[in-house]
């Protein structure tokens, strides 16, 4: 049985890949400049998650406007783990939380035709403070995946979720330091 609380990812010994969805403008600029440029918004939160599925509920199978294509960000562990050293779970006290430069927040992993399923992924919220690190640092490797996320829908529209599947990245368990488990386990 899944852990409640688990990071799965897709990654290496260097590398998590995280996922985002945007506008085409967005990710046409950054696909060409190969980081984030404008319209990249730089003065507000952007959230990463290291679920494919998650993120395929979210952007509706990148159908949902303003999340028409879906990006495959390649970040350093180390800038993940930066990342997750300062971040706050949004569940906690809201002063704490209004003053992270970082938000964790846990929401109910996806199957692959949307139902809630009964162990979480991860959102981490990248604030103000930490966008240009991200962006400039932290970044290996942006690719698009909206043609596979788009033959993947239509896959499972027409039946086909076993031959979906295999379009999906693999993900496994990351491997948390323990210094940051509690920052990441929500009740622990």
């Amino acid at each position: 049985m899944t852990p409640q609380h688990q990071i799965r990812a897709d990654y290496d010994a260097h590398t998590i890949v995280v996922y985002q969805a945007y506008s085409p403008a967005i990710a046409d600029a950054a696909l060409l400049a190969g980081r984030f440029v404008a319209p990249f918004s730089f003065h507000r939160m952007t959230w990463i998650k290291p679920s494919f599925m998650w993120l395929m509920h979210r952007s509706n199978w990148a159908r949902k406007p303003g999340q028409e294509r879906v990006l495959a960000v390649r970040i350093t562990r180390e800038g993940w783990e930066e990342a997750l050293s300062q971040a706050v779970l949004t569940t906690t006290d809201p002063a704490a939380v209004a003053q992270a430069a970082v938000h964790v927040q846990w929401d109910p992993e996806r199957s692959p035709r949307g139902a809630a399923l009964n162990h979480y992924s991860i959102q981490v919220g990248i604030g103000r403070r930490l966008i240009r690190t991200f962006t400039d640092d932290w970044i290996v490797s942006l690719t698009d995946l909206t043609p596979q996320v788009h033959k993947a829908s239509e896959l499972i529209q027409t039946g086909h979720t076993a031959k979906a599947q295999r379009l999906f990245p693999m993900e496994r368990t990351y491997p948390i330091p323990r210094t940051l488990q509690d920052v990441v386990s929500p009740g622990r």
